[in-house]
């Protein structure tokens, strides 16, 4: 049974992010932690802005804050997110992976070692690599990896090279990734 859904986004992410946590019900049964490639410094207004137009709570997580189910967490500007075994976050300023901080790359193998195959990863539009890496680290350990299709995408570079070098379970027009997710998760959790 999948226990969480973690989600990298990079170039055109903010519009790919306003398509997704919207049209996700209130009782979504698991938590959504997300990597969104920005400049550090930054502020909290991205998660304040999806929690306006979200059922599910969107927020940004503090250091060895507790995962909870039915809430999206957005990575903070200038710090990696990685999930700990506890079911706890844990915030990180070692150097950039890919050219950023936070990195997919460091969520999505954390989020492999600390879930196995109780994962979903989720690679959407961007303009550089990072994810790659981390989505196949998901895959070997036997979670399911979902790459929005390329063509669909704001910018293709990072659903290919996740395709070229992890592969996919699904890959998905950015519209049809809410009702999917939201039919495998309750469909596990009626099981």
């Amino acid at each position: 049974m999948y226990e969480l859904v973690v989600i990298g986004v990079s170039s055109g992410g903010i519009e790919a992010l306003k398509t997704i946590l919207p049209a996700l019900p209130a009782d979504f049964p698991v938590p959504l932690v997300i990597v969104q490639h920005r400049e550090s410094g930054g502020d909290d207004f991205l998660a304040e802005h999806l929690d306006t137009m979200s059922q599910i709570s969107v927020q940004e997580p503090e250091d060895k804050e507790r995962i909870e189910p039915g809430h999206a967490y957005i990575a903070p500007a200038g710090y990696h997110l990685l999930l700990e075994a506890d079911g706890c976050f844990s915030l990180s300023v070692d150097p950039p992976v890919m050219y950023a901080r936070p990195a997919i790359d460091v969520l999505f193998e954390s989020a492999a070692a600390a879930y196995g195959a109780r994962v979903i990863g989720l690679i959407l539009t961007g303009a550089n690599s990072d994810g790659a890496a981390g989505l196949k680290a998901i895959r070997q350990k036997g979670g399911l990896g979902i790459v929005q299709n390329p063509e669909t995408a704001h910018s293709p570079t990072m659903p290919h090279a996740a395709l070229n070098m992890a592969g996919a379970d699904r890959v998905m027009d950015l519209a049809g990734i809410p009702a999917f997710l939201t039919g495998l998760l309750q469909e596990k959790r009626r099981s």
